[in-house]
């Protein structure tokens, strides 16, 4: 009985262990796909938020606040230095009520 034992730990531990290898990595792949999106999504906004305000002349205090958010979680996802630049442009924009 016990060589039965160890010889099914030995067939079905390197199976499940795989197994267990594999849905991680396949849930990393969906993360870092979510992620990548996500950032997409985020700069595709500053971009409009920008051009939008940069025409207008002004932002909002609330509109202000809104993009230094998205910006932060835009750039905690890896995003790069062109939307630093945009938002440096935006905050030196008036703020209008």
């Amino acid at each position: 009985m016990k060589d039965f034992l160890m010889q099914t730990y030995t067939i079905v531990l390197p199976v499940l262990m795989g197994y267990i290898v594999w849905l991680l990595k396949r849930q990393k792949h969906d993360r870092d796909a979510n992620s990548k999106g996500t950032m997409l999504l985020l700069r595709v906004q500053l971009i409009e938020y920008h051009e939008v305000w940069m025409k207008r002349g002004y932002s909002t205090k609330h509109g202000l606040e809104n993009f230094i958010e998205m910006y932060n979680a835009y750039h905690a996802l890896g995003g790069n230095g062109m939307v630093t630049h945009l938002l440096e442009e935006v905050k030196g924009l008036p703020i209008k009520n």
